[in-house]
């Protein structure tokens, strides 16, 4: 069995205020939090892959994992906002070949791989829901998702911004 991990960026600055491309729009200091808290909230997997929307939130989301591991995070388009749960599910099953993966997506292209996966039968436990900085672990044997369990976001202490 090899394990996924499919997590929703950590709390990013809100849209309405920012002014430049959305891409570009980093985390909030709430979202810097998560995104420290987010290794020991894993428990510390051992991860071959690290892959991310090509987002800033995203990326910014995997730095902490990343320093841990000594490994670069890989942009992925197939995990960037308005894209398809289904292209998102076959980049991480395939990354999933060289053993654990973490990827970093948006809470849509979340939820549509959500759906895909309970149309598809594989069962997910906890709420039908993504968080921002939550996690979807997902058990990979065979060459086909087995099943989901949703974790909460890393609790983060502090003020929410």
């Amino acid at each position: 069995m090899t394990l996924v991990y499919l997590v929703r960026h950590a709390k990013a600055l809100a849209r309405s205020t920012w002014s430049e491309p959305d891409r570009l729009r980093p985390l909030s200091k709430t979202g810097q939090r998560q995104a420290a808290a987010l290794p020991g909230h894993l428990g510390e997997p051992a991860l071959a892959r690290l892959v991310s929307s090509p987002s800033v939130r995203c990326v910014q989301t995997m730095v902490p994992l990343a320093e841990q591991l000594g490994v670069e995070v890989e942009h992925a388009d197939e995990l960037a906002e308005g894209g398809s749960g289904r292209d998102a599910l076959e980049l991480v099953l395939a990354a999933a070949l060289g053993g654990a993966v973490a990827a970093c997506t948006h809470g849509d292209v979340l939820l549509d791989a959500l759906s895909t996966l309970r149309a598809a039968g594989v069962p997910l436990s906890g709420p039908f829901e993504c968080k921002k900085g939550s996690t979807w672990i997902l058990e990979v044997a065979e060459g086909s998702f087995r099943t989901g369990t949703y974790l909460l976001p890393p609790p983060t202490g502090g003020a929410r911004t």
